[in-house]
């Protein structure tokens, strides 16, 4: 099933901690179709402005609700954050590309969720899917106060291990660093894939780990879209195989398909 365009009720749409929300709204369409990295974008008001959409990870779903998860930055997340139960909702999804699942889930492969920031929005959705694999999860923050979904993580029976810069919780260090020191060395029985979302900068760090050791990497960038449907070409990333849009063809890429 395609995207489509929807008017939905909002459940709830509450702070989760400082400038962190959770949205709820209903849609069986969306929830019953949606995959792991795709995304839907919305219409934040009935005013003329802002006049772009804004684009949400979906976080998780749950029967006919999907949840999102996002951070009040600017005036499209302000707007949406005054949002009330019971209004409506103006909404395109699911939109791109996700995670491959069926790698996720093989018996052959250890899955490794790593997440920077607000990239945790996707990949407690992915946990869910394959929670029964009991994926290992890393999280890294500049802090402690920083940690976001850990007990959500936790909660799916995932193992997580904590990385802040400070070092205030965990390993101190860049969450890339935490990595590197728990990849196995090849050959192994298992072998292991990294499944990511975060800062740009990370996921560099994590495509040309995950290629010097010959380790499967999914990777779900983070950047600015206007239409959301491929058309405006705002959000084009250099690959090996030429420019390709993040909304459409992506926004999961694997790592050796980038160009840095």
């Amino acid at each position: 099933m395609g995207p489509a365009q929807i008017k939905t009720k909002i459940i709830s749409n509450k702070r989760f901690k400082d400038n962190y929300w959770h949205l709820e709204f209903e849609s069986k369409s969306i929830a019953g179709s949606a995959l792991p990295g795709q995304f839907v974008n919305i219409k934040v008001s009935g005013e003329a402005a802002p006049l772009l959409r804004r684009p949400l990870s979906i976080h998780k779903t749950c029967g006919s609700r999907v949840r999102l998860f996002y951070e009040v930055l600017g005036m499209g997340t302000r707007i949406l954050s005054t949002r009330k139960p019971g209004e409506f909702l103006d909404v395109i999804g699911p939109l791109g590309n996700g995670f491959d699942l069926r790698s996720a889930i093989s018996d052959k492969q250890q899955a490794i969720l790593v997440a920077g920031g607000m990239g945790v929005a996707p990949l407690v959705f992915l946990a869910e899917k394959i929670k029964l694999k009991k994926p290992l999860v890393l999280i890294g923050a500049k802090t402690k106060k920083q940690v976001l979904c850990l007990q959500e993580f936790k909660a799916l029976g995932c193992l997580v291990k904590i990385a802040t810069d400070d070092g205030s919780s965990g390993f101190k260090g860049k969450v890339t660093d935490l990595l590197v020191q728990l990849l196995r060395p090849a050959p192994s029985a298992k072998r292991q894939a990294i499944y990511a979302c975060g800062p740009r900068p990370m996921l560099k760090a994590i495509s040309k780990i995950a290629c010097e050791k010959n380790i499967d990497s999914q990777l779900s960038l983070e950047e600015h879209m206007a239409c959301g449907i491929g058309a405006c070409l705002g959000c084009v990333v250099p690959t090996v195989s030429g420019y390709k849009r993040v909304c459409k063809d992506g926004p999961v890429f694997s790592g050796r398909e980038l160009n840095w």
